[in-house]
């Protein structure tokens, strides 16, 4: 049988190339709206982070998401990741 090939992605903190399962999607939607996304399918303009607290907080700090992204990202978006990882 043929071994199916693991999708793999780059965490925009670390460099880290991961499996996409142990990364966390952020999306800026085509109107302009930023998301988490849980499903790895959303529409619109991506960027991976790896789940893990300290990484969550280097993005916040560091302001990369609003590059990444090209948008200006919101608090609640780096609550929702932190509450996401304490569940």
């Amino acid at each position: 049988m043929k071994q199916r090939k693991i999708p793999m992605r780059t965490c925009v903190i670390t460099r880290e190339t991961c499996e996409k399962k142990d990364l966390i999607r952020v999306v800026r939607t085509p109107i302009g709206e930023v998301k988490v996304d849980l499903t790895g399918k959303m529409n619109g303009k991506g960027a991976y982070l790896k789940k893990s607290l300290e990484v969550f907080e280097k993005a916040k700090k560091s302001k990369i998401l609003n590059r990444v992204l090209e948008v200006e990202v919101p608090e609640s978006i780096y609550e929702e990741l932190e509450s996401l990882l304490i569940q």
